[in-house]
């Protein structure tokens, strides 16, 4: 899981987290200084790498639902979390999963032609009745 990291009122990075362990480092920053970059961010491929993809692989063993925020630009830069998210998307589990809806990245793309996945879009309007219908698709009740 991806959180920002407000300073001064101010979104200046983010953090990968594993919600098991709530063990967390820093991802991207504005003042991290990497060959990957995203807009103002550099990217610290290692700390995803580590936290982010050990928790995946975690997940992917012991939990009963997996989830992954995000699967976005950042994170498709590290071969290591591509991997992980395509051997997640394997396992005979539940997955919830955000990835950007205009991404034309070819995991992306990959995971949206699957037969077994369901995309939600995430609007303004319906944000808030989401985990509902996610609930409700998960107990096979939402067609």
């Amino acid at each position: 899981v991806t959180e920002p990291i407000i300073e001064g009122g101010k979104r200046v990075g983010f953090y990968v987290m594993d919600w098991k362990t709530k063990r967390k480092a820093v991802f991207a920053h504005t003042d991290t200084e990497s060959k990957f970059c995203v807009g103002k961010y550099g990217v610290n491929l290692e700390s995803l790498d580590t936290v982010g993809v050990e928790a995946l692989v975690d997940a992917s063993t012991n939990a009963d639902v997996i989830v992954i925020d995000e699967v976005g630009k950042m994170e498709v830069e590290s071969d290591k979390f591509v991997k992980a998210v395509k051997d997640a998307m394997e396992v005979d589990k539940p997955i919830i999963l955000t990835l950007h809806k205009k991404s034309r990245n070819p995991l992306l793309q990959d995971i949206r032609r699957r037969d077994d996945v369901r995309i939600l879009e995430v609007t303004p309007i319906n944000r808030n009745l989401l985990p509902y219908k996610i609930i409700k698709l998960m107990k096979g009740e939402y067609v």
